[in-house]
């Protein structure tokens, strides 16, 4: 797993914008990837990031890069714990549920959901995807837009900018461990 492949796809995240990022990388195999994930964990440690594999499939795997803290937060807010515990999920920590999202992912080829939950959506984007089939949302961009529409463009704007100064700096040399926002 390079370091471009998390700046491509974790810049806001790194920077402290976004509770989660997800993405696909390729491996050779699990105990590489595995190691390697464990090499990023104690480089990222300390600046309140954690790397997961959430699912393994022919030899490419769906990584979860997040802020522990953050989603701690995201997933106890009303609307948020409310959807989960209808899902079936235990709320009793951040962690359970990430296993529980972790069996889910190995049980269907979709993803569920819930998922953009683990990802700092806003709650109301997830409840709307979800009631309305993934049709008739007001905006697509990170994600389907059903709630506030001017918040969701405004947040959109910020990632896609990150995104672009952070791969401008680590072109430059800068290295992810420097980029990553300690919070």
């Amino acid at each position: 797993m390079s370091e471009e492949l998390m700046i491509r796809h974790c810049s806001p995240t790194l920077a402290g914008l976004k509770t989660g990022n997800m993405f696909v990388c390729s491996y050779n195999s699990e105990e590489e990837l595995r190691n390697n994930m464990r090499r990023w964990n104690r480089r990222l440690s300390n600046k309140g990031l954690r790397i997961l594999p959430l699912r393994y499939r022919n030899h490419r795997a769906l990584v979860y890069v997040y802020r522990p803290s953050k989603l701690e937060q995201d997933l106890h807010q009303d609307a948020a714990y409310r959807l989960l515990q209808l899902k079936g999920y235990d709320m009793r920590t951040s962690e359970r549920c990430i296993a529980q999202l972790t069996r889910r992912l190995g049980e269907s080829e979709d993803f569920p959901h819930e998922i953009g939950l683990f990802l700092g959506y806003p709650p109301e984007d997830v409840w709307g995807f979800i009631e309305k089939k993934a049709e008739d949302c007001k905006l697509v961009g990170c994600w389907k837009v059903y709630g506030d529409e001017e918040e969701a463009r405004r947040r959109f704007r910020k990632f896609d900018k990150c995104t672009a100064v952070y791969s401008k700096l680590f072109a430059d040399g800068r290295t992810v461990e420097k980029l990553t926002v300690a919070g």
